[in-house]
């Protein structure tokens, strides 16, 4: 992030839940605790606030984010849940949450979560926290809060607000200080959308309490093959059906264009993610403009979406890296089924 920011330090009072809840409301980033560890919280619904995290945490890809809600009904109602999925998913609802689980569930179509949260993926990765501070700011706001871990990526999860002080001060707008994390190991997440339920992350919760409920469980000592749901492991993440070609200096009138700082000409279709070359900007507006071309590019018989060429710093290393996968040739195996 290029401004430096005032930090609000607030008490887990009801004051300061107030004030955290008013500034996440207004796309602000505000650190909270949970049992697990601090997350960094922004409104899940905001493709600008969600892009905050990412600048703030400097994270190089757009890996699905947590979304974290005060009740098991609300965190439901953003998911497409029938059949077995419904009947596991309330059976552990009912078991663990609130508490140190993450479910990956099938996307609603009335969903809130913005597609960045999402990273583009027709899941969500919904939490019920436990502690007293967090579901009262979860309450509070009313809405999905989408939450990493509250550090610069690739350094250690933070279990107390001093963590999240030596990490952030500066690039976040508060901290929610409710003490030391319970838990201090992130959540298990547990991915539900395929036949046979997939750990995609150990944590608070043991896969031996969840086979208890849910039977045969998948997890990394006992499968190889790709997950679509898990970050980072699939190349071709989730790509437009039009090709993409990366670090355009020219566009030919069958190409639609996916402009950054001032457009190329002869584009037939044009998004532009940030005129004035702003970065946050262009994350908050990847996914839907790749939806739009692709979509609007294929009904006016595109051939293909040309992008220009994304700065390789700040949050130009998630945007190239999306668009990377975006534009590997995706083998049948490896489509999301």
């Amino acid at each position: 992030m290029s401004e430096t920011l005032h930090t609000e330090r607030l008490a887990a009072d009801p004051a300061g839940i107030r004030r955290a809840a008013e500034l996440l409301k207004a796309g602000k980033l505000v650190a909270f605790g949970t049992e697990t560890v601090y997350g960094l919280g922004a409104l899940a619904s905001s493709d600008t606030a969600v892009a905050r995290i990412f600048a703030a945490k400097g994270r190089p890809r757009f890996n699905p984010l947590i979304s974290h809600l005060a009740d098991a009904e609300s965190a439901f109602a953003q998911a497409d849940l029938q059949g077995r999925i419904k009947d596991i998913a309330y059976a552990l609802a009912d078991k663990f949450w609130p508490g140190p689980l993450t479910m990956v569930l099938p996307r609603s179509p009335n969903a809130t979560v913005s597609d960045l949260a999402a990273a583009g993926l027709d899941t969500l990765a919904l939490r019920v926290p436990r502690g007293k501070t967090a579901l009262a700011l979860l309450r509070e706001v009313g809405a999905p809060i989408a939450a990493p871990s509250a550090n610069i990526s690739g350094t250690v999860s933070p279990s107390d607000a001093s963590h999240v002080l030596r990490s952030l001060d500066g690039r976040i707008d508060a901290i929610l200080d409710s003490g030391p994390c319970s838990v201090g190991v992130e959540s298990t997440v547990l991915d539900l959308t395929r036949d046979t339920p997939v750990l995609l992350r150990p944590g608070g919760v043991t896969l031996e309490d969840l086979r208890d409920l849910c039977g045969p469980i998948h997890h990394p000592d006992d499968f190889t093959e790709v997950l679509p749901a898990s970050p980072g492991r699939l190349a071709s993440h989730y790509a437009p059906s039009l090709p993409v070609r990366l670090d355009a200096y020219e566009v030919e009138p069958d190409e639609a264009l996916l402009a950054f700082g001032p457009a190329l000409p002869n584009a037939g279709l044009t998004w532009n993610l940030s005129e004035t070359g702003d970065l946050e900007e262009a994350a908050a507006r990847l996914f839907a403009g790749l939806r739009f071309l692709d979509s609007e590019g294929t009904k006016r018989g595109m051939t293909r979406i040309a992008a220009q060429t994304i700065p390789r710093h700040g949050l130009g290393l998630a945007i190239r890296d999306r668009l990377r996968r975006a534009a590997e040739p995706r083998p049948p195996s490896a489509l999301p089924g």
